[in-house]
């Protein structure tokens, strides 16, 4: 049960839960206005520095996708802030967690007059004052296996911003069930990967990955190795998307900031493990 001051409203509009029910339908107002997908002036002016990229029909594009991010920790903070700077029209901020002070080193959407707060309502309020011209749903919860298939369903794809190989492997089930390109990111110490899921052109993560991965109970993590791969994770979405560039489908991504190198590695199915079927 949620707590009553949870439930209060953030920037004008409530919050909410998926488990609830309350989940919004896409292009709901939440935090911010997603109305018609066309671009103003003030947006075209904001997106100038990549219509050069995009396009302007890149641009709208982006405004019309809805993406989830899995946790608003550190990963998260930089895979939203660089979403939210792109212009992904709709952020579903899911994280269940609250703010304390051993976060402040690296998820930088919490402040320290955040602590002790949901880090999806205070994630929402600084995206939203970033960029006015997005919406932003903030889901103060756990993924669960309850409200995993409601979060999924709402949005067109998903990025991982977890720490724990459970919840990743239930959102991977869910999104190949469902259709949705799942974004898996992670990082251990000076170290992170990234793998681009696509239902129906990939293997499902877990056929990617050893049978069994735990995670330890504290992960090293540091603010500008966190934010590479944040960002490495966010282009691989957005070329997906908008079909800019060469996608990296099925590869696993490596930068060693002790090297300072990046690799790609080919990854072969494991054996004996079959992708969830499509949900019909």
């Amino acid at each position: 049960m949620l707590r009553q001051w949870e439930m209060g409203e953030l920037s004008g509009g409530p919050w909410h839960s998926a488990a609830g029910g309350l989940l919004p339908p896409r292009g709901g107002a939440v935090i911010g206005v997603l109305a018609e997908q066309s671009l103003s002036p003030r947006e075209l002016l904001r997106y100038d520095r990549q219509l050069s990229i995009v396009g302007v029909r890149g641009q709208e594009k982006l405004k019309r996708m809805s993406v989830l991010v899995a946790g608003a920790g550190g990963l998260g903070s930089f895979e939203l802030l660089y979403l939210a700077a792109v212009g992904v029209g709709r952020l579903v901020v899911v994280d269940g967690d609250v703010v304390d002070e051993t976060n402040l080193n690296r998820q930088v959407l919490h402040w320290e007059e955040d602590i002790g707060r949901p880090k999806a309502v205070s994630a929402a309020e600084k995206l939203k004052r970033f960029n006015p011209f997005i919406e932003v749903v903030p889901v103060a919860e756990p993924i669960t296996r309850s409200n995993v298939e409601e979060l999924v369903s709402s949005v067109d794809a998903v990025v991982d911003g977890l720490d724990s190989w459970e919840t990743r492997f239930l959102l991977d089930e869910a999104c190949y069930r469902l259709g949705k390109p799942f974004i898996h990111a992670g990082v251990h110490g000076l170290e992170g990967q990234v793998v681009p899921i696509v239902p129906g052109e990939t293997p499902c993560l877990r056929c990617l990955l050893p049978e069994r991965l735990t995670a330890p109970p504290k992960i090293p993590a540091v603010g500008f190795v966190v934010g590479t791969i944040a960002g490495i994770a966010v282009a691989e979405l957005v070329k997906l998307f908008l079909g800019i560039g060469e996608t990296n489908k099925g590869n696993m991504i490596v930068f060693d900031a002790n090297s300072m190198e990046i690799m790609k590695i080919d990854l072969k199915p494991r054996p004996g493990c079959s992708c969830p079927r499509p949900t019909k």
